[in-house]
């Protein structure tokens, strides 16, 4: 059974895994590696996921997340541009801000989820490993006659992740303390450039580092060396997403899901829908706003899931009501090491999404009684200043 729900759908065809700068210290760690969006990467040390995960929430955990791509958008159209391309603010965004976007297709569905920064003179991208060749194709063949793309392939980057995460970042970059949820900005370490945002995707207070790959490895055994610091592997990185009721991208969202369908509504600012002020002129505007004002309908809705039985429920379980109708599926799901309950992702029919409706998983034939919940699964612990 795999560790994690991503793993049996990557690249398990990809007959030459790349690596990361921090492959021989994943190796040194005595790190398990398994092939992930086309690399080899660490999916759990020795301490065991359970303990990576709990250690992740207690004090803090690096992680390796240098498969993402990174990439600038560079020219005075760049904010312009970009923002043709998602159903999100990037012409308003304030420089040293971070925020998430969508990548769409002309047809309303995720391309990809990202991340973006604006840094003044440009904006700094960051994808889904998975996903980048084609996020940077797509945006370099939509937008690329107005800015210019810059893929960053030279960087590593790294995640920092849990409450103690300040304590030990701050001993070797003074001043990212300062940093609040969802900002950014310039950093030196030992005269290499650090591009640090205070961000993570674990529910976590925490922070993602852009660093020059050729100096990564010595900055990651500095880190290393903080006594809050544990090496966690890919394993962990997925409990702790789910918990804190963040998709997977691949999973939760894809090219079959818009993001109306994915509740990502909260990540659409006023000024581009129906009425703003930029409405509209994105890919598959008129569906998204749509769905967004009531005028389409929505047939289904990503929901949490809490298990009233001790039993994982792992994606693609089928999801019935109680007289038999098939009403959904599970997209991702697994025992919450924090909240100690199996959790679970779905996507079901719209008038089985209320908080509260009782659903059964079938799971090697038999029900498995599940509620649909609100989500986080626990508490978000961003430090918002």
């Amino acid at each position: 059974m795999p560790l994690f729900a991503s793993e049996p759908r990557l690249s398990t065809a990809t007959p030459v895994l790349r690596t990361t700068p921090l492959n021989a210290l994943h190796l040194e760690l005595g790190a398990r590696m398994v092939p992930f969006a086309g690399y080899s990467m660490p999916v759990q040390y020795t301490a065991g996921l359970m303990a990576e995960h709990h250690h992740t929430r207690q004090a803090a955990g690096l992680f390796d997340v240098s498969h993402m791509g990174q990439l600038r958008l560079e020219g005075a159209d760049a904010a312009a541009a970009f923002e043709t391309l998602m159903p999100v603010d990037v012409i308003g965004l304030a420089p040293g801000k971070q925020r998430y976007g969508l990548l769409l297709t002309d047809e309303g569905t995720i391309i990809d989820d990202l991340m973006f920064v604006n840094r003044g003179d440009n904006l700094f991208v960051i994808v889904n490993g998975a996903c980048k060749e084609g996020d940077i194709a797509h945006i370099t063949q939509r937008i690329g006659s107005r800015c210019n793309v810059i893929p960053m392939p030279e960087r590593a980057l790294l995640a920092l992740q849990g409450p103690k995460a300040v304590d030990a970042l701050k001993r070797l970059v003074p001043g990212v303390e300062k940093l609040v949820f969802m900002t950014g900005g310039a950093f030196d370490w030992q005269g290499a450039d650090l591009f640090i945002t205070r961000s993570g995707y674990t529910g976590e207070d925490g922070f993602e580092i852009s660093i020059d790959g050729e100096r990564a490895e010595a900055f990651a055994r500095a880190l290393l060396d903080q006594p809050e610091v544990k090496p966690i592997g890919l394993g962990a990185r997925n409990s702790l997403r789910l918990e804190a009721g963040l998709c997977l991208y691949g999973n939760d969202i894809d090219t079959t899901t818009t993001p109306v369908e994915a509740g990502l509504n909260w990540a659409m600012q006023k000024v581009r829908r129906t009425g703003g002020a930029r409405a509209g002129g994105f890919p598959g505007a008129d569906k998204v706003l749509g769905q967004l004002d009531g005028t389409v309908p929505v047939a289904r809705k990503r929901v949490g899931l809490i298990a009233l039985e001790r039993v994982p429920v792992r994606e693609h379980t089928g999801l019935q009501d109680a007289s038999g109708r098939q009403v959904g599926e599970v997209t991702s799901g697994l025992l919450g090491p924090t909240i100690d309950k199996p959790v679970a992702m779905a996507y079901v029919a719209a008038d089985q999404a209320a908080a509260g409706t009782r659903l059964n998983a079938i799971v090697r034939g038999k029900p498995v009684a599940m509620e649909v919940s609100p989500m986080p699964f626990v508490p978000q612990r961003y430090h918002r200043g």
